[in-house]
């Protein structure tokens, strides 16, 4: 090994986050001083019950909420004071989300859902297409390019919700309740595809879940409640 190659960076670092809101004239605390490390290319379930703070977590590691207090850096980026422009600069180049209503644009196509992504990224015309060809391909839904997400099963639009997350390359993934819409066996199929495409490309991922049946996907599992962390 090269002795003069850079470790490369934890997947998300957070030291001290804290997360206040102020309701009627109190303060209240949806997350208190977490402190979390995901190692580059490691699966980390966040487990918690509704109210939790689970969700408020994740999209304070996604840059989709900016945290009261404390140092959060993704990727080796340090994010913690990021004004929104950077804020939206970093969640188009480093994270990628499949949210719990899997979100896919009615009136686009598979293929186009994929695509809207590098709209706004750095890839454009034939590699964006590319791109989204092989995605497709790889998650086992190229016959289902052209069709749009209601002619499609819930297992299939979630797959492209994950290759929509996944056409950027991002450094981490985060997912929102990935099986909440769907059956038992189902719910099985889409954690395999998770773990299997995450693991084959080396993406770090954080899976929030109240389904303790999730754990046995991750690399181990961390516990949220009342906005506290389990040591």
């Amino acid at each position: 090994m090269n002795s003069g190659s850079k470790p490369t960076p934890d997947a998300l670092h957070m030291v001290d986050v804290r997360k206040t809101y102020q309701v009627g004239g109190e303060e209240v605390v949806a997350v208190d001083c977490a402190n979390l490390t995901v190692a580059a290319h490691e699966m980390v379930a966040l487990v918690g019950p509704s109210g939790s703070g689970k969700t408020t977590l994740c999209s304070i590691a996604g840059g989709l909420l900016s945290p009261t207090s404390g140092t959060l850096t993704v990727a080796g980026q340090d994010i913690s004071d990021y004004n929104p422009r950077q804020l939206a600069d970093f969640r188009r180049d480093t994270v990628g989300f499949v949210f719990q209503a899997v979100n896919l644009v009615p009136f686009l196509t598979a293929r186009e859902n994929l695509l809207v992504v590098d709209e706004l990224g750095h890839r454009t015309g034939k590699a964006a297409r590319d791109r989204a060809d092989q995605l497709l391909e790889e998650l086992g839904i190229a016959d289902r390019a052209k069709n749009m997400p209601s002619q499609l099963s819930g297992g299939q639009r979630q797959r492209v919700a994950i290759g929509r997350a996944l056409m950027n390359e991002p450094k981490l993934v985060l997912f929102d309740e990935p099986t909440s819409a769907l059956d038992s066996k189902l719910g099985d199929q889409v954690m395999e595809l998770i773990r299997a495409e995450m693991k084959d490309r080396g993406t770090a991922a954080v899976i929030v879940t109240h389904d303790d049946r999730i754990t046995s996907y991750a690399d181990r599992s961390v516990h949220i409640g009342d906005g506290v962390l389990d040591a």
